[in-house]
């Protein structure tokens, strides 16, 4: 996976005033926001055509997010995906800009600490498919793997993270049996 150490800038929203109510939020951007974020971007083709492609391995690039957010140009070769994670205390927000990406979930709360394996009730299950233009927002402890599904596709996404993403939790999942593989931390992949 190939990384950029300098993120880069996406034209912002014009700015509202404290009397539209958009001025008067000072922790930061909520979900609306990041899901108008990662929206522009995906459709800023200059942005995405910056994009370096690995054939064989994903490629991002650090964003410049509204309001102190964290935010990420990613590359997805055929057949590539991030594995069942969960981004702890941030919401987040991603949109496909090319291709399609495949996102499996969890509609379900996860304990924060205290557990390695957990068994999952039947139900909690959840598919949906994003093809360019997409776009979709979740609320922490949000717990998913996103996958390009394609096998002679390219995709390319924008993801937004607020706050800033403190931890990565990765899991393994055999049938309804969750596991906690790993803590990432931001050192990790930045």
């Amino acid at each position: 996976m190939s990384q950029s150490a300098q993120p880069l800038s996406v034209p912002s929203a014009p700015a509202e005033s404290a009397a539209d109510g958009a001025g008067s939020r000072s922790s930061g951007p909520g979900a609306a926001e990041l899901l108008d974020f990662v929206r522009r971007a995906a459709a800023d083709r200059e942005l995405i055509a910056s994009l370096p492609r690995d054939p064989d391995g994903r490629t991002w690039l650090r964003l410049e997010g509204p309001q102190g957010s964290e935010a990420w140009l990613i590359g997805w070769p055929p057949g590539t995906g991030t594995g069942w994670h969960d981004h702890a205390e941030s919401l987040g927000a991603f949109a496909t800009a090319e291709g399609e990406l495949t996102e499996y979930s969890l509609a379900v709360r996860l304990p924060s600490s205290g557990w390695r394996s957990l068994e999952l009730h039947e139900g909690v299950d959840r598919e949906r498919r994003l093809p360019g233009g997409s776009a979709r927002a979740f609320g922490a402890h949000h717990v998913h793997e996103v996958l390009n599904a394609s096998a002679t596709e390219h995709a390319v996404s924008v993801h937004a993270y607020y706050p800033p993403l403190p931890l990565m939790r990765r899991f393994s999942r055999s049938g309804a049996v969750l596991r906690l593989e790993q803590v990432e931390r931001p050192e990790d992949w930045q």
